[in-house]
């Protein structure tokens, strides 16, 4: 087994393990934190897979901005440690079955694509000017835009949140 294959391992068991704690932790700080060592895992995969812009988008999209909002919610937020989740046996019947028929979907695709591989692969190095430079042309207003209404509904969110109550 070579290194590729040995970090690829790694990554993979780091971004798994981290997304199981994430769905199974009772506490809600462990899962938060568990979310960012999966959100670095998939940036370590990108960057295996030779897609830098996805890895860079990842961490400056993810980590750096929605999880740390999560993050600093969960942290404000007063008595989130006695917070434990539960949830009702009543709903696992029907999510196994569809997890069940995704999986099988899944898997039955990814055996049934006949996969092509290039002969000539693309220039990697140069994707990530390419994809700026048709992010700067092309949509750069929506994305803008996107981003004021986003800062709108969470200046919004915390003012409902923090307003006195009059009784």
């Amino acid at each position: 087994m070579d290194l590729y294959a040995i970090i690829f391992y790694l990554f993979a068991v780091i971004t798994l393990g981290s997304a199981t704690i994430v769905v199974f932790s009772k506490n809600v700080v462990y899962s938060a934190f568990a979310l960012l060592f999966a959100l670095f895992g998939v940036a370590g995969l990108y960057v295996l897979l030779m897609a830098d812009f996805l890895a860079i988008t990842q961490l400056l999209v993810y980590v750096g901005g929605i999880l740390v909002l999560v993050l600093f919610g969960v942290m404000l937020t007063t008595k989130v440690f006695d917070v434990q989740m539960k949830t009702k046996t009543i709903q696992m019947v029907p999510a196994v079955a569809i997890l069940g028929l995704l999986s099988g979907t899944i898997v039955g695709v990814f055996w049934s694509t006949d996969w092509y591989i290039s002969e000539n692969p693309i220039d990697v190095a140069k994707t990530a000017p390419q994809i700026g430079n048709m992010l700067l042309t092309t949509y750069l207003l929506p994305f803008e835009i996107a981003s004021v209404v986003l800062l709108v509904a969470l200046i919004g969110a915390a003012m409902i949140a923090r307003r006195e109550r009059k009784g």
